[in-house]
């Protein structure tokens, strides 16, 4: 294990470069006012969770236990609620009710017409609740974070909530006695075997071979290879790539035909996913944006420079997606129809689809 920092809690009062942590997050806000957090933590070397913590921004957090099970639990009394899931190229914001989790071990789903959720508690460590001040009033929130302090999940009251609830949620879960914060780093990527030892018959056998998009994982595992190598060995009667801007193409293709279509946006601890329309679509700066009401999705444009048009096989006939890819090779989302178990896709998804030009092909 390789440790960090020692107390995020004590940066506030070690002196760095000369100023406490906190003294130079507020002095790059008064540069930069607009500045997010994940930035501003990103530009002073530290981790999000430690950024909190010391303060610099008005923002009050408070500890709390890593009940992570127990606390989800509580969230549907909240009653409506915004659910954010990020990566560092995607912005998945979701907002309705928080319905009941349900967990087999360390995996966890949340069910919802709204609010839909893949949950993955071996890499939850850290849990605060936060309020911060702003010119609506304040803002309260939940986050949960990596080993490394780097955010996963996030909850926020939004009109309509109990703030009552939410206290009481945090008076039941506060940690009294917090122990000294010690981070971890991250484990490596694991590097990817040579293509040539890779038995890509039997790959696209087994490929050819599948009965749920569920079982591609396995597949992967079973060859030992990586998603994106995956999708280059595969074949382009099975993985084709497309243009780095197919997403932003693919979703004004969805918003003008009005095709219903899944949006995947993950990371290490979480899947969150919206079922159902686009409709507002806007470009600002490098980010491509949906603004719709009850979803948002914040896309950072330049950091996807891999994306691909994907047939997977199943019971219910062939589904196809499209992923995406930042330039480390780790998948920031994936788009399919609009689907259930046992329905065949959409055919004007498939549509939509096809018509992104093959990378390379004249």
């Amino acid at each position: 294990m390789t440790v960090l920092h020692a107390s995020a809690a004590s940066l506030t009062a070690r002196p760095l470069g000369g100023e406490t942590l906190a003294a130079r997050h507020a002095a790059l806000l008064a540069i930069e006012p607009g500045l997010r957090r994940r930035s501003a933590a990103d530009r002073l070397g530290v981790s999000e969770l430690e950024l909190l913590l010391a303060g610099g921004d008005g923002a009050v957090a408070t500890r709390l236990r890593s009940d992570f099970k127990e606390i989800l639990a509580r969230i549907p009394n909240l009653g409506p609620v915004m659910a954010l899931t990020r990566n560092e190229s995607i912005v998945h914001e979701k907002i309705g009710p928080y319905n009941p989790p349900s967990f087999d071990g360390m995996v966890g789903l949340v069910l919802g017409e709204e609010i839909d959720l893949r949950i993955f508690l071996w890499s939850w460590a850290h849990a605060l609740a936060v309020t911060e001040s702003g010119p609506r009033g304040d803002r309260t929130s939940l986050h949960f974070f990596d080993k490394a302090g780097g955010a996963l999940h996030k909850i926020y009251l939004v009109e309509g909530s109990d703030g009552v609830a939410f206290e009481a949620l945090v008076t039941a879960f506060a940690d009294a006695n917090p122990a000294p914060l010690a981070l971890e780093a991250l484990p490596s990527a694991k590097v990817p075997l040579p293509d040539t030892a890779i038995n890509q018959v039997a790959f696209r056998a087994g490929w050819d071979g599948l009965q749920d998009t569920h079982e591609f994982h396995g597949l992967l595992m079973r060859h030992t290879l990586a998603r994106q190598q995956a999708l280059r060995l595969a074949g382009v009667d099975r993985a084709r790539p497309v243009a780095p801007q197919a997403l932003r193409r693919v979703l004004e293709a969805a918003a003008s035909a009005a095709t219903p279509i899944m949006v995947f946006v993950g990371n290490p601890g979480i899947i969150q996913i919206h079922t159902g329309p686009v409709e507002k679509l806007m470009a600002t700066g490098p980010w491509f944006n949906v603004l719709d009401s009850g979803f948002n999705l914040h896309i950072l444009e330049p950091t996807i420079t891999h994306a691909w048009a994907v047939y997977k096989p199943t019971a219910d006939g062939v589904v196809t997606s499209l992923e995406l890819f930042d330039a480390s090779e780790t998948l920031v989302a994936s788009l399919f129809g609009k689907r259930k178990p046992g329905q065949a896709e959409d055919p004007a998804w498939r549509a939509l689809v096809a018509t992104l030009t093959t990378l390379g092909a004249q």
